[in-house]
């Protein structure tokens, strides 16, 4: 039996689950619009753990987002699986934040564009089938009313993620279909993190560092 502690934090979604054996079966989230993953993440991980009576002795693996996302989000949540990973002796998974936020879907035919929101008409966005395998690498692009052109006219195409609202300013094909209000949860990280446990694909804890895809760039203040 193989327990593993998800960790989900590349958009204001704080999240953490509890797989076992790929199934997972508690999960505990702040499913809003303000990032909180400072100050509730090591509380939900304490919260979910006394609630379903599970010490960190018996956790096998810990699990994390690895982008791409906010980059303070993916810097708190790797900072926490790799201090989990140290204290407790154990393999650090990472998990594609989109490829997991493409898991939420579905469908039967089409496609699945996995989009998250970046600076102004930017998304990051990667395209799977209905089966989840990755059928474009993530890309930071700039959306057009042209974007996801060739798959549009090759069938349906779902996307979803919190870029969706603004896809649907510019995206009026007929194919297109709008999943709203859905963000990357570690509900579905354990499955995937288990997939790579079994197969001891794991990560250098010493050395990880969480998939940005563009280099973090600070603003400057506002004069007042």
């Amino acid at each position: 039996m193989s327990i593993i502690l998800s960790i989900e934090t590349a958009t204001t979604n704080c999240s953490v689950s509890l797989s076992k054996d790929g199934e997972t079966f508690a999960l505990k989230e702040d499913y809003n619009k303000g990032y909180s993953h400072a100050e509730r993440l090591h509380v939900f991980i304490e919260e979910l753990l006394l609630e379903n009576a599970i010490k960190k002795s018996q956790i096998n693996a810990i699990a994390v987002s690895k982008g791409p996302g906010s980059y303070t989000g993916l810097r708190i949540g790797v900072s926490a699986a790799k201090g989990l990973c140290y204290a407790l002796g154990i393999p650090l998974i990472s998990v594609s934040t989109l490829e997991s936020l493409a898991h939420q879907v579905e469908a039967s035919e089409g496609f699945i564009v996995s989009m998250l929101d970046a600076r102004r008409m930017e998304v990051y966005a990667e395209v799977f089938d209905v089966k989840h395998n990755s059928v474009r690498d993530i890309e930071a692009e700039i959306l057009t009313e042209n974007s996801y052109e060739f798959f549009l006219q090759n069938g349906l195409v779902h996307f979803i993620g919190n870029a969706v609202a603004k896809t649907k300013t510019i995206i009026s094909h007929s194919n297109a279909v709008f999943i709203e209000n859905k963000l990357p949860s570690a509900s579905e990280m354990g499955a995937l993190a288990y997939h790579k446990y079994k197969k001891s694909d794991i990560e250098d804890v010493a050395y990880f560092e969480p998939y940005y895809l563009k280099d973090f760039v600070a603003l400057k203040p506002k004069s007042k």
